[in-house]
């Protein structure tokens, strides 16, 4: 069965979340309705990353197998105009390997969060960011982020109902920048994140850039391993998954049929 790679933009919104569930209408069902739309198949896809309800991208990669080849444009393009009404689109499809996993494969994943920072609400972006009313010190943000850079249990930011068997994990990146306009951005880079971690950087960061919390503070909320000493979890609106990258050996590709 010739397996193919989407690259897959959408907003979180409306939807569930990533992953199919029982309690509402999810990306992965959007997709995979779509796809039978046109194959007349009902393959099932896998995704890098399950993203909360809410939650968006703009890079999110997935796999899929299907029983006949098809020309990855077709793949793309077809698929799009069965999903036309909803506010999800297909950016690429390529035939990739069969080795190729979409979750198992990813060397790195890359997050954002946007918050908007000015006293009035958002009109346009409604839904997209965090409305921060509160003036916020970037400096003072991208400073304590640091303290959480590296390998740590990161037991204090993640859900309490999160999965995962082992709380540690390597953070590359955690960076907050001015963004345009009256935005602040923080990015997040590492292999693999825990259920709320992000968010949960984001809402303890928020703090810091209120002056409520220093880089010692969340330093000291790490180390204590206690959920209870992280900062409030920020909402889903302003998170968007926008990159996962792969090695060169799963991520070998083969020519169109």
């Amino acid at each position: 069965m010739p397996r193919y790679k989407l690259t897959i933009e959408y907003d979180g919104g409306p939807y569930c979340g990533w992953q199919r569930q029982d309690n509402g209408l999810s990306v992965q069902e959007v997709i995979e309705t779509g796809l039978s739309g046109f194959t007349g198949e009902s393959p099932t896809i896998f995704g890098a990353g399950r993203t909360d309800a809410g939650v968006h991208a703009t890079g999110q990669v997935a796999h899929v197998d299907l029983a006949r080849h098809w020309e990855a444009d077709t793949v793309r393009d077809a698929l799009n105009a069965h999903i036309r009404d909803e506010p999800v689109s297909i950016i690429s499809a390529e035939r990739i390997s069969d080795d190729f996993d979409a979750r198992f494969s990813a060397r790195k994943r890359s997050y954002l969060y946007r918050i908007f920072n000015r006293r009035a609400p958002p009109a346009i972006d409604r839904g997209r960011v965090w409305w921060v009313s509160r003036d916020l010190d970037v400096a003072a943000m991208h400073e304590a982020a640091q303290a959480l850079v590296g390998t740590h249990d990161f037991n204090t930011f993640r859900s309490s109902h999160c999965q995962a068997k082992n709380p540690i994990r390597t953070l590359e990146e955690l960076s907050v920048i001015k963004g345009p306009g009256e935005e602040v951005h923080i990015t997040a880079m590492a292999q693999s994140f825990l259920h709320n971690q992000i968010r949960s950087f984001a809402g303890t960061l928020k703090l810091a850039g209120e002056g409520r919390w220093t880089r010692d503070d969340v330093a000291a909320a790490l180390e204590s391993r206690d959920r209870t000493r992280c900062g409030p979890v920020a909402p889903p609106d302003g998170l968007y998954l926008t990159k996962v990258e792969y090695g060169d050996a799963p991520k070998r590709t083969l020519p169109s049929l």
